[in-house]
């Protein structure tokens, strides 16, 4: 099944995707081992930045590889493309969906830029993500308007996107203060749209709001701050109480607790 059938799936049965970003072989091992264990399929995602530490090809071609290894149904997402040629590369190296990210644009720009990423999806039939409203990024406001159902509905109609990530209260990193997502517009939103609606920024906000707001529409929800840290902070513990040198043997804890994290958001995402 392809992603757009299945995010349209997700749509008509009031169920979500998790799509978790991953940074290395080990957090790929980890929230893979999780999938496989939820029987849970998977949104493997791949930032800009992560996709100029490991290069596109070697990374899509890791993220097959694995999903066959592990037996685990997913697909590969670009997360925050910011520009049409990095669309095309992850077209040509066999991304199943691309997510063009022209938010802090003019809404007619906006419009502009997704239209062109859609056209050029349409040959490969990959799914197309965009953003519409203001979801702040690591160290940006994180107070703003959510995004009116009205532009939503218009942005979508003249784009033709398949799934619209949404500004509710959520916003990228870690929140300053306890999330509340405006699940009230939400429903707005998908009163409108056709389209599946995506929620950024889903590390931190509590698990009944996450699930309240699968009930309420969302079809796909992003992980990716919260994976990086848990990583990092068993492997930062791991080196402060030993001197050894054997990657294989300090990496498999680190790989450990990724997958614990992942299979508590498939838990709440499932039984939602």
């Amino acid at each position: 099944m392809t992603l757009k059938e299945k995010l349209a799936a997700c749509s008509r049965q009031g169920s979500a995707l998790l799509a978790v970003n991953f940074y290395n072989f080990e957090t790929l091992k980890g929230l893979l081992m999780a999938a496989r264990s939820a029987k849970a399929p998977l949104i493997l995602q791949l930032s800009e930045s992560s996709l100029q530490y490991m290069g596109i090809r070697p990374a899509a071609a890791m993220a097959r590889a694995m999903l066959s290894e592990f037996g685990v149904e997913g697909w590969l997402h670009l997360d925050h493309g910011s520009h049409l040629g990095l669309i095309a590369s992850c077209l040509d190296a066999g991304f199943d969906s691309v997510m063009i990210d022209a938010s802090e644009k003019p809404f007619a720009e906006n419009v502009d830029i997704t239209r062109q990423a859609v056209r050029l999806a349409q040959a490969y039939g990959a799914n197309v993500e965009a953003e519409l409203g203001y979801v702040a990024k690591l160290g940006q406001d994180q107070k703003a308007e959510p995004t009116a159902a009205a532009d939503a509905q218009r942005f979508a109609a003249e784009t033709g996107i398949d799934a619209l990530a949404i500004a509710i209260g959520n916003a990228h990193g870690f929140y300053t203060e306890a999330p509340r997502l405006r699940l009230d517009r939400l429903r707005d939103i998908r009163a409108v749209t056709t389209c599946a609606l995506v929620l950024h920024g889903s590390s931190g906000i509590p698990d009944d709001q996450l699930r309240e707001a699968i009930r309420s529409g969302i079809s796909k929800i992003n992980l990716a701050t919260e994976t990086k840290n848990t990583f990092m902070k068993k492997l930062q513990s791991l080196l402060a109480e030993s001197d050894e040198i054997d990657l294989r043997k300090v990496f498999p804890p680190a790989i450990a607790a990724v997958e614990q994290l992942i299979a508590r958001k498939l838990s709440v995402i499932m039984g939602h």
